[in-house]
């Protein structure tokens, strides 16, 4: 541990926690629940964070995996990472009254899938295989898209015509590793084409550019998040590569160890995109009980952006769901 003379500090970046994508689908559960009543099902988890899903089950959310687990005449909400065209004709066969509390920004890459489709491009889609984000991409255009995980998979990838060729990605993946991977598929494929705009979201790149500068002058990072979340995940990763001495992924304070202070002098906190910002409360009295109470913000930029409810919660959706029960 460090000396009780040495300066202990926490450095904690921003932004941090809370995009405007989640914010938007967590309060559109909060907003239907109290709207139409539980209970109020929710296909996926809503938001990668364990605490926001157990918090929502408390109030009356029902999470499920599948859409077909859903009982005719109910509402179901789709996640912020959304989902594919078939998940929307699932519910319509299921008679389901549906809330789409799916990101804007993943909303512009599901576009931009359809359009490349319509004009016959192979799609290059950059992700994590399996992650809930890419599945509902994928499915928008399944003939045309082939996924590429990392910059070790581009040697694996083959297209139908070299002269048209375009890249998408998840939007929550690291930047670098994402340009990486554009960098290795444009030498394979010099007439590649990349999207109108990076689809790596704004939150994303911002909240990874925060924990460069912390992890700079940090011994040890800390970034709340749960372990299935792409983005913090990452940024554990970029914390490492910009220097860190050492970085961990923790739900909450119970999850961090005191062995990990031993020598440090400086704690570099943040929370990924989906965690509330009482995680990081916590994180920091923890802290301040073991020396660490000052606290030096670092901010490189801030954030403005916020999104509109799902114009689908300005309907009554209870009846819908009857009438669609009734047939």
């Amino acid at each position: 541990m460090a000396e009780d003379s040495e300066r202990r500090r926490v450095l904690l970046a921003a932004p941090r926690g809370y995009c405007a994508g989640v914010d938007r689908a967590v309060v559109a559960v909060e907003q239907a629940l109290e709207q139409y009543g539980p209970p109020i099902y929710v296909r996926h988890e809503i938001v990668h964070n364990k605490y926001v899903v157990g918090s929502l089950e408390k109030k009356g959310a029902i999470f499920v995996d599948e859409t077909a687990e859903v009982p005719e005449g109910e509402i179901v909400i789709f996640s912020a990472h959304g989902v594919s065209p078939e998940v929307h004709r699932e519910a319509e066969r299921g008679r389901l009254a549906t809330i789409d509390a799916t990101c804007p920004l993943v909303t512009k890459v599901h576009k931009e899938a359809v359009r490349f489709a319509e004009a016959d491009y192979d799609i290059l889609l950059i992700g994590h295989e399996g992650h809930e984000e890419v599945i509902g991409t994928s499915g928008e255009a399944p003939d045309h898209i082939t996924l590429v995980d990392g910059p070790d998979d581009v040697a694996n990838v083959e297209v139908r015509d070299p002269e048209k060729v375009v890249w998408l990605s998840q939007t929550t993946l690291s930047v670098d590793e994402t340009m990486e991977t554009v960098e290795g598929l444009k030498r394979r494929f010099p007439l590649l084409i990349s999207p109108p705009s990076d689809d790596i979201c704004y939150a994303t790149q911002n909240r990874q550019t925060a924990i460069k500068q912390v992890a700079a002058d940090a011994d040890l990072v800390l970034v709340v998040g749960s372990k299935n979340s792409s983005n913090s995940a990452r940024m554990v990763e970029v914390a490492l590569g910009a220097g860190a001495g050492a970085a961990y992924l923790v739900d909450n304070a119970d999850e961090i160890e005191e062995k990990w202070l031993d020598g440090v002098s400086a704690v570099g906190l943040s929370s990924g995109a989906s965690v509330p910002e009482v995680l990081v409360d916590g994180v920091l009295a923890w802290l301040a009980e073991r020396g660490f109470g000052e606290v030096e913000v670092v901010q490189p930029m801030r954030e403005h952006i916020q999104f509109s409810l799902p114009k689908e919660l300005r309907r009554d959706l209870r009846a819908e769901a009857a009438a669609k029960a009734r047939g």
